[in-house]
């Protein structure tokens, strides 16, 4: 299916590299695009030994609202300039509480893009309002360095293939992209060598092959790295512009806890990555 509509999730300070790729994304696909401003609700800490101040809790939502209408405006803005179809909206949740408001407005959509947490413009729940999005929404996920990037229409792909089900579904979501690309990567990282089961990657090399894309297989055996060293040291030495992958974790006491691979390679990440669970 083409991407037709696109909502990403405003950063509230900075930049916005998140807006602005979704945006170009959104020309070069032409789709509808929709800004999601996030208001962060103060809370009032249970073991507080004396009620807060009224004006304080005032003064706090309405500073947090303003942040999120002037990211609102910001991508507005953004938009104009860009002449794509847009909207924005805004969603205001509790601070440390459930995220349903920002979860419905991301089910409907084709696609969702988010900036990766800036350690220089720290936001609350960033983390974790990725992972939420990234394991519930039901939609693949769109993930943009706060450095930004350089490359709005992809060209040379890089696809992470372990034939889980997380990574089929990733390349899924992904197929208007690859099917735009010059360049098609697939690699393949294993532990030990295997050739009981022939060339690793090749059936999916073939199906993407149907789809007239220019794929070429790279695997990795007994890496002297990590999975995400692996992965990033290849975008480096390669000239990646887009990583396809699946997302791995798990849900416990309601707090999501990637695996090791994803949270390293979306605390590194140097290009977008497309993820989908």
């Amino acid at each position: 299916m083409p991407i037709k509509d696109i909502l990403t999730i405003l950063d509230l300070a900075g930049e916005q590299p998140a807006a602005k790729y979704a945006l170009e994304f959104g020309r070069v696909h032409d789709a509808h695009v929709t800004g999601l401003a996030v208001s962060f609700e103060p809370v009032v800490p249970a073991f507080a030994a004396a009620p807060m101040p009224v004006d304080y809790l005032q003064a706090a939502h309405d500073q947090a609202v303003a942040a999120a209408k002037d990211a609102q405006s910001q991508f507005d803005e953004f938009a104009r300039l860009a002449g794509v179809n847009n909207e924005s909206r805004l969603a205001e949740i509790l601070t440390g509480g459930p995220l349903d408001n920002v979860l419905v407005h991301c089910r409907a959509t084709d696609l969702v893009v988010i900036g990766q947490s800036n350690p220089d413009t720290p936001e609350p729940m960033r983390e974790l309002l990725i992972e939420t999005v990234l394991f519930e929404s039901g939609v693949p996920v769109l993930l943009v360095p706060y450095i930004g990037s350089k490359a709005f229409e992809p060209n040379n792909v890089l696809i992470g293939w372990d034939g889980s089900t997380t990574a089929t579904r990733a390349i899924h979501s992904a197929l208007p992209v690859l099917e735009k690309a010059d360049k098609v990567t697939i690699l393949v990282i294993e532990k030990s060598a295997n050739t009981d089961n022939g060339q690793p990657g090749a059936e999916v090399a073939n199906y993407l092959a149907r789809h007239n894309m220019n794929v070429t297989i790279e695997v990795v055996n007994n890496p002297q790295t990590g999975v995400a060293d692996t992965v990033l040291n290849h975008v480096s030495d390669n000239g990646n512009d887009l990583v396809v992958m699946g997302g791995y974790g798990h849900s416990r006491m309601r707090e999501f806890l990637f695996g090791g691979a994803t949270r390293e390679i979306l605390e590194s990440m140097t290009v977008p990555v497309l993820m989908a669970h």
